[in-house]
């Protein structure tokens, strides 16, 4: 076995330098971000830009502040697990497999970071600062707090702040609905339970010893189809006035979508339903704040 350990190191070594240069290192890095979520909330940050009734070029650094910070969370969160996916064997894992160069995510996260920093605030102060806010959260959770029992906190507190920084950026600085922040926290505390459910054994093995963890992947599971429910049924009845066909259509598919995936709590299917959900949710929330 150490053997083979030693063997294997040495290929993934020469298999990241090999990488460390032109149109692999872009894939290796795509692959690191967590890109399906990372493009999940850029274009909910779209959406809400549209709604609200931006112009081009105030939506334009909205979205890129947004882009850039989910780009520096994705690349941190993969540098910050490193060791832990080297001992699970993560192969899936760009870094784990040698596709990149750790040094390469450590600097990408930080320039992403640095970007959203610098757009964030042109977008109006108080809007800047609910943005870094909620990036702020999503780093705590990548360095310490996903190991803890408050793991779904950072989630449901950058989800429901995402809102405030499109609305803070209009003139006047409204602060959204209350029903808008609480859907959009809800979808995010049960994004976070969906999201961890396929790998609760190898996080405890590592010491990796969140909520979900805590409580089960059954439980984990259950709570996950509750809160992105709950965060349907907020965006449904929510606001003024009666509910729409397309609304109530829309909680009846989650409802469904949510009971087929609950069947297999193992996989990516509650994960990847909680994104649908969540892309259905954007157009009702489009079609319900266009002025």
């Amino acid at each position: 076995m150490p053997a083979t350990r030693t063997t294997r190191t040495h290929e993934n070594t020469e298999a990241t330098a090999s990488a460390a240069s032109g149109p692999a290192l872009v894939r290796g890095l795509a692959a690191a971000c967590h890109p399906l979520p990372a493009a999940a909330v850029t274009l909910f940050a779209a959406a809400l830009t549209a709604a609200a009734g931006y112009g081009p070029a105030r939506a334009a650094v909205t979205v890129g502040a947004v882009a850039a910070g989910q780009l520096s969370v994705g690349w941190c969160n993969d540098r910050a697990d490193l060791r832990r996916d080297l001992a699970t064997g993560r192969a899936d894992k760009p870094l784990v497999a040698g596709t990149v160069p750790a040094a390469a995510v450590t600097w990408a996260a930080a320039g992403a970071l640095l970007l959203c920093v610098t757009l964030s605030p042109a977008c109006g102060l108080l809007a800047g600062a609910a943005h870094l806010v909620g990036v702020a959260a999503a780093w705590a959770y990548n360095l310490r707090l996903k190991s803890t029992a408050v793991s779904w906190l950072p989630y449901a507190l950058a989800f429901g702040l995402l809102p405030a920084f499109v609305t803070l950026g209009l003139p006047g600085a409204p602060w959204p609905p209350p029903w808008l922040t609480t859907a959009a926290a809800l979808l995010g505390a049960g994004a976070h339970f969906a999201n961890v459910l396929p790998d609760i054994e190898d996080d405890l093995a590592t010491g990796v010893v969140g909520l979900p963890q805590r409580l089960g992947r059954r439980v984990s599971a259950a709570l996950a189809g509750l809160l992105v429910l709950g965060s349907t049924a907020t965006l449904v009845v929510g606001p003024p006035g009666p509910v729409t066909p397309y609304g109530w259509t829309l909680l009846a598919a989650t409802t469904t979508a949510l009971l087929l995936a609950a069947r297999h709590p193992a996989g990516r299917l509650p994960f990847l339903a909680t994104m649908a959900v969540a892309g259905a949710d954007v157009i009702l929330l489009v079609v319900e704040l266009r002025p």
